[in-house]
């Protein structure tokens, strides 16, 4: 038993020495895609998060009273806005995932009518800032 086993061993390990190392090298053309896509992903600094819509509207100087005074009330919650014709879009915060946007979209709902989560592209450190 002894013995078959100390064959079965020495036949394992000449094996492993017999094989060889393989090196693949990719096509010139993939390796320039790759490369275009490192360095787009690190220029990009922008993630999807989620953020509590406070208000859409077509009247800018309603966003902007409305925002002035979110500012004025919520002075550590960014607060940004979109214009997607014909609307204006106030969105606060700016979260990884959903349940925290959530909690957000709770304290402002008795403050704002209809507010609601979205997902939206933020910048990374507009999320930092808020934790």
């Amino acid at each position: 038993m002894r013995t078959l086993f100390l064959l079965t061993f020495l036949a394992t390990v000449s094996g492993l020495s017999a094989q060889r190392m393989v090196a693949i090298s990719p096509d010139e053309d993939v390796s320039r895609v790759l490369d275009l896509f490192s360095e787009i992903n690190e220029r990009e600094d922008k993630v999807e998060g989620w953020r509590v819509q406070l208000l859409a509207t077509t009247d800018r100087q309603q966003l902007e009273t409305t925002e002035k005074q979110f500012r004025a009330d919520y002075p550590s919650v960014t607060v940004d806005w979109v214009h997607n014709k014909p609307y204006y879009k106030l969105r606060a915060g700016a979260f990884f995932t959903r349940q925290e946007a959530e909690r957000l979209r709770q304290n402002l709902s008795e403050e704002y009518e209809g507010v609601y989560l979205v997902k939206d592209e933020v910048e990374e450190s507009v999320l930092l800032k808020m934790y």
